[in-house]
């Protein structure tokens, strides 16, 4: 599978390729060429450590739209059993750019509902890039309230440029559709663990996210907007839009010192696209862990801290 490549990525893939033509050219002298190869690869990986963890937002949001990178489908097969998925919001139809159903981790019984991205053009067109319109939000509620009504925790993965801006999508309510999950998510009563896996885009991102606990990637993004529709805004100009995502603070590591989201599972060096087993383990772990300490509070108390937790945001001491 070819990935895609960045401009800041250069150094690295320039080691990389000499290290490849020393591998495959003829050696006359294989402990030399080993050494060189030893050499380089330090060097690589030292380089690589070095520029992941000196990112800026514009290019942490490079990699958080790699269109190589996992999708929620992949992290049912990586993460979840006996995935069963449910269709339909009982009202217009069944959208495909927000998938849910019933779902096993770790012995465990769980709705799973997500924003369903593909990686071609065919299965982005079915999905609708993973932006949905109000009947999937409409049927993710449905599914949050069937977990409700049986005592099964919520786990949903974020990963959308943001709802579907469509005239159609206007036309059945889409507003709505955000508010209504707005609010029932906020009165849920049954533990709601929210994953920022890839792009958590404005109100699209935040109608399946009221979470006890919002979990996000490291190389994730979650913002009102864009960087480029800010941009545009702001600036009349979308070439600014290194400036906004700087402005934005929608990296992981900005969200967590807000106050945003709780904890930032740390994907392998380079991004998820790199280790999709690697990254789905960690996402499972923490998880696992979380469910764990949620199932054991009681429905009132996790009401409560679900509602101070999001009443809090915004809070300034002048």
């Amino acid at each position: 599978m070819m990935l895609q490549e960045f401009e800041f990525e250069k150094p690295i893939l320039e080691l990389q390729s000499a290290i490849e033509q020393l591998k495959n050219q003829p050696a006359r002298n294989i402990d030399e060429v080993s050494a060189q190869i030893a050499r380089l690869e330090a060097l690589c990986c030292k380089r690589m450590e070095k520029i992941y963890s000196n990112l800026t937002p514009i290019q942490t949001v490079q990699i958080a739209r790699h269109p190589q990178r996992p999708v929620l489908q992949d992290y049912i097969s990586l993460i979840f059993s006996d995935f069963i998925e449910m269709h339909g919001d009982r009202h217009f139809g069944d959208d495909q750019a927000l998938i849910g159903g019933f779902a096993t981790i770790e012995n465990t019984k769980v709705m799973l509902i997500g924003h369903n991205k593909g990686k071609n053009v065919d299965e982005n067109l079915k999905r609708n890039f993973g932006m949905a319109r109000p009947e999937g939000y409409r049927k993710a509620l449905r599914l949050m309230k069937l977990a409700e009504k049986y005592g099964l925790p919520v786990i949903s993965f974020v990963d959308t440029a943001g709802a579907y801006p469509g005239l159609d999508a206007e036309e059945r309510g889409q507003a709505e559709a955000i508010a209504k999950n707005l609010l029932e998510m906020s009165r849920l009563r049954t533990p709601f663990i929210a994953v920022i896996s890839g792009e958590g885009g404005s109100g699209g991102a935040l109608g399946i996210a009221v979470g006890d606990v919002v979990l996000m990637l490291s190389y994730a993004i979650y913002s009102v907007i864009s960087p480029e529709g800010c941009a545009s805004i702001l600036w009349r100009d979308a070439a600014f839009a290194p400036q906004a995502a700087k402005a934005l603070k929608l990296d992981a590591h900005s969200l967590k010192e807000l106050g945003v989201i709780d904890e930032i599972i740390h994907e392998p060096l380079g991004g998820a696209h790199k280790d999709y087993t690697a990254a789905a383990t960690q996402i499972k772990l923490a998880l696992v862990r979380h469910l764990k300490r949620l199932s054991a509070q009681p429905i009132s108390e996790l009401l409560s801290n679900r509602f101070e937790k999001f009443s809090s945001m915004g809070k300034f001491n002048l």
